[in-house]
């Protein structure tokens, strides 16, 4: 075998696409034949991986070395000199490669369900020596090296060898292990070398504002949580209760220095926090690898691997666990509608819009100034179910709410006429991206049984939450668990910001949620969106002075906690965080020293109880049979009651009034005769209120009950199954209005 000279300059500059075909072991008319680069030898010794000489190789310049060897080919380690000094070298080019023809089929189909096992760093034995495997898909390269910290980041030292069929580089680097930095340095196919790239399916990265993917082990810890997983695989997530605290794991809370708590320090504050507040699951804003903060995650470069800000991969597999045995579930925020431009990140990478579409007018999401996945190129959408996957089963997640759906779903989104491309039909409808997020659902479901997803989706979409069955063609339906109330939020929130006087006039922005709020099951989500960019927080939402703030907030808790559909709340809310929220600094605890903040989140915590508890509050939070208006009509005093209700279980009457009137002797109707306990009523002295209400007792007589309504409140009566008959006492019917008596203003 006699490379020419254009070869072998090409191969000791690193620039050959094919290095396996010129070095290492080769079978030879004379017996197998070695070559190899090692730049400063004087002598090279080959050996078997057991120790077994197998000849010695001669000089033919510029740091190579070539020889006959004794036996067949196989992976060869080198004792190397130069004058006193000595080394070895396990040489890669000498093994042969980790994929198969399997792997190459099912990639190819884009069926490939494990591609986080096959691609990316993997430490591996192979062919007797332990080190780490890479693998990467970049079809369009002329050639792709491997550098790192192992190899001085000489592109030279480790071109990888490429699978045509796929498009997939790979190299198994013997020797090294965990802790190794590296990137793909990926030579485009009109010679234009790429910056370095980050590894797609890197398990570790760096912490920002380095971007080097590092070498780390699968996630395999010592898991405690089967209880736990295969409690939620036997439910119906819909007639359970779900309560979200959503955290940025960032500024919960800080270290001592002001940096980021790691997740074992989380482990230890947030969950017992959260266990005590009620809360049955806890979401994350993304945390895969991102290397903007203010972007909160939502731009993120390292989809597989859990941000270094947060300490090591392993401290949050912990933290799922130790969340789980204390029967709090996890939710990841995940982020496939888009990715940044960062130039280490997926842009461009091989040289082509390879993740992304090369036209911006699909590629390009103005909105955020990032790129749109190509979701019509089954590699990519093989990448994104993987990673839905991935989360599912090395982390044990119990969920992933998906990041703005809604721009996904339609081509002209936040776009205008001419900046967009209609799809084949003339439509704005993205089918492909319909595709992939049925595709994933499925994935999920099939694979995870109690795997929740929840999409957060603006429109009106038809079938987010019903089955996206395989065969169901072009369908519209998608296939997520639960979606996002967005409506609730706006109507109701801004139902809470107008000054009492004027709520008569908007009664209907919170009766009109009813009318669709068992076209799909919601989840009521007063997110990290509702207090940033300038819209304040949750107290300065609400009207009035800073009395009926309070009342107002704590009024609005027990109407959502009340509402049909699972609960979700953004950090710092359940204490009333004053100040509008920002990633660069840990929430306002110190508020929690005032009363009136106390109150709320004791009120949030009552709730939170009360909703776990009480299966007329959530055992058909998605279902019309639960819910029944008592009260919609009266906007004179802005006063609404519903009945929860769930099949064998006492309903519970919801009532609130929503002016600073006391109403006296108000009449409700009510669907039993006898005893309702008040189990709720956010105007308690316990939570900073005036302390209105009914004695903890409401008596129902003849489909009715006469009640005192607390101001800027809401109270929760449940029936306690015991009738009364008093044929002398004032009937329901006999009472000639819904108030009686005298209105007393409070706050």
């Amino acid at each position: 075998m006699n490379p020419s000279q254009q070869a072998m300059s090409a191969l000791i500059a690193g620039h050959h696409a094919d290095p396996f075909s010129l070095l290492g072991v080769h079978q030879g008319p004379q017996g197998a034949f070695a070559r190899v680069i090692l730049p400063g030898a004087d002598r090279v010794e080959a050996f078997s991986l057991s120790g077994a000489p197998l000849g010695r190789l001669e000089s033919v310049g510029q740091g190579v070395f070539e020889g006959a060897i004794a036996g067949a080919p196989q992976p060869l380690r080198y004792h190397v000199s130069k004058g006193a000094h000595q080394w070895q070298v396990t040489d890669p080019y000498t093994f042969g490669p980790v994929l198969g023809p399997i792997d190459d089929y099912l990639i190819g189909q884009g069926s490939h369900l494990r591609l986080f096992d096959k691609l990316g760093a993997h430490l591996i034995h192979h062919e007797g020596a332990d080190g780490v495997h890479f693998a990467v898909w970049a079809p369009n390269a002329r050639l792709v090296a491997l550098v790192g910290d192992f190899n001085d980041w000489d592109p030279a030292r480790h071109v990888m060898r490429r699978r045509t069929d796929t498009g997939i580089w790979e190299i198994f680097i013997p020797d090294i292990g965990t802790g190794r930095a590296y990137k793909y340095r990926i030579v485009g196919a009109d010679g234009t070398v790429q910056p370095l790239k980050a590894d797609p399916f890197a398990l570790a990265s760096e912490l920002r504002p380095a971007t080097a993917s590092i070498t780390a082990h699968p996630v395999k810890i010592d898991w405690q949580d089967e209880a736990h997983r295969a409690h939620w695989a036997r439910l119906d997530a819909r007639r359970v209760p779900i309560s979200i605290y959503e955290v940025h794991p960032g500024s919960w809370q800080r270290d001592e220095n002001g940096w980021f708590q790691t997740w074992d320090a989380m482990a230890d504050s947030l969950i017992p926090y959260v266990v005590d507040m009620g809360f049955t699951h806890i979401e994350f804003l993304p945390v895969s690898e991102h290397p903007y903060d203010p972007s909160w995650g939502y731009q993120t470069t390292g989809l597989y691997a859990p941000s270094a800000r947060f300490g090591d991969a392993e401290g949050f597999a912990r933290f799922v666990d130790g969340a789980h045995q204390a029967g709090i579930g996890v939710i990841l925020d995940w982020v496939p509608a888009h990715f940044p431009t960062d130039a280490h990140g997926l842009a461009r990478f091989d040289g082509t819009a390879l993740y992304e579409h090369e036209d911006p007018r699909l590629g390009y999401q103005p909105d955020w100034n990032t790129l749109i996945y190509n979701f019509g190129r089954r590699e990519v959408l093989s990448f994104l179910v993987n990673n839905a996957l991935f989360w599912a089963e090395r982390y044990h997640v119990d969920g992933l709410r998906v990041d703005a759906v809604a721009s996904m779903l339609y081509r002209d989104y936040s776009r205008e006429a001419g900046e967009w491309i209609p799809n084949d039909q003339g439509g704005r409808e993205n089918w492909e991206a319909v595709d992939f997020l049925r595709a994933m659902n499925r994935a999920v479901h099939a694979s995870h049984a109690g795997f929740l997803t929840i999409a957060e989706e603006s429109t009106s979409w038809p079938g987010v939450t019903q089955p996206a069955y395989e065969t169901d063609g072009r369908a519209t339906a998608l296939g997520f668990g639960f979606k996002w109330n967005m409506g609730f939020m706006h109507d109701t929130l801004g139902y809470m910001g107008r000054d009492p006087i004027h709520r008569k006039y908007h009664h209907q922005d919170i009766t009109f949620g009813l009318m669709y709020a068992f076209s799909e099951n919601f989840v009521l989500a007063i997110s990290h969106d509702e207090v940033v960019h300038g819209k304040g927080s949750l107290i300065n939402k609400m009207a009035g002075d800073d009395w009926q703030k309070f009342a107002n907030l704590r009024a609005y808790y027990g109407l959502m906690w009340g509402y049909p559909g699972k609960k979700l709340l953004f950090m710092g809310q359940e204490f009333a965080q004053r100040r509008e929220w920002s990633e660069e600094r840990a929430l306002d605890w110190e508020m929690l020293q005032y009363a009136p903040h106390q109150g709320v989140q004791a009120v949030v915590r009552d709730l939170n109880r009360l909703y776990r508890e009480k299966p007329a509050l959530h055992a058909r939070d998605c279902e019309g049979e639960g819910f029944e208006w008592l009260i919609v009509d009266d906007a004179q005093n802005s006063v609404f009651a519903w009945l929860r209700k769930a099949p064998g279980e006492n309903p519970i009457a919801v009532i609130a009034n929503m002016t600073p009137n006391v109403l006296t002797g108000y009449s409700v109707p009510l669907p039993h005769d006898g005893r309702w306990a008040e189990i709720m009523n956010t105007d308690a002295g316990i939570y900073g209120g005036s302390g209105v209400g009914n004695m903890g007792m409401a008596h129902a007589r003849q489909g009715g009950a006469v009640l005192t309504l607390p101001p800027l409140a809401t109270i929760m009566l449940e029936y306690n199954g015991q009738p009364e008959h008093d044929e002398a006492s004032t009937t329901y019917d006999q009472i000639p209005g819904r108030v009686g008596g005298n209105k007393e203003t409070r706050g």
